[in-house]
């Protein structure tokens, strides 16, 4: 079954909401439905059904039966959609997030308020170009790694030095002061992650 959530007007940008979960899947739509136009898929293939070049938001659970998240991902990738796709799901996030094709990866749950300000967010970095967008996207998974993993552990990594050194290169690529900007992801993926750390962990 594939649900379609209501829409405000024909102009609204369009969401799609993927969680085999039906009952977070239905939460999520109608969070999101006084603002914007949203679809509703229960699984990978109905994603996949409903994917076009209208869609302007994904997101995309990652543990999912048939078609996990991460396949969906691919083939996003393989259609070149040009979309801003958040995972947001229960797994926790690892190293593994920073070469994947997302703008952004967080745990649930997540809170009305916090979802529409999300969307919000990732219909303004639509309008970047790919340079900013891709530096965007490396300072939000490298503050949902932060928010997850101790001090320690991110200090003996090499992956994380890595990261770090990515974000040098694209910030002297960008030019400007981007150390505010920076902080201001560490602060919303932690206020998100604190979220999920008050409630019980959901598929």
């Amino acid at each position: 079954m594939v649900g379609v959530g209501a829409m405000t007007d024909v102009e609204s940008p369009v969401v799609l909401v993927v969680d085999d979960n039906e009952a977070i899947a239905n939460t999520y739509t109608a969070f999101l439905s006084e603002k914007f136009a949203v679809r509703t898929a229960y699984s990978g293939p109905e994603a996949l059904d409903l994917l076009d070049e209208s869609v302007e938001v994904v997101l995309l659970d990652r543990r999912m039966p048939e078609l996990s998240g991460d396949a969906v991902l691919e083939t996003i990738e393989e259609r070149d959609l040009n979309c801003r796709i958040v995972m947001l799901t229960a797994v926790d996030p690892d190293f593994d997030i920073v070469e994947m094709g997302i703008d952004a990866y967080l745990v649930k749950p997540i809170e009305r308020g916090e979802l529409n300000d999300l969307v919000d967010e990732m219909l303004e970095r639509s309008a970047y170009d790919d340079e900013f967008r891709e530096f965007l996207a490396l300072a939000s998974k490298k503050a949902a790694i932060e928010a997850e993993m101790g001090s320690e552990a991110l200090a003996e990594s090499d992956e994380y030095e890595r990261i770090n050194r990515r974000l040098a290169e694209r910030r002297e690529e960008i030019g400007g002061d981007l150390a505010d900007l920076e902080s201001e992801f560490v602060h919303v993926e932690t206020d998100f992650q604190s979220a999920a750390d008050g409630d019980t962990d959901e598929e």
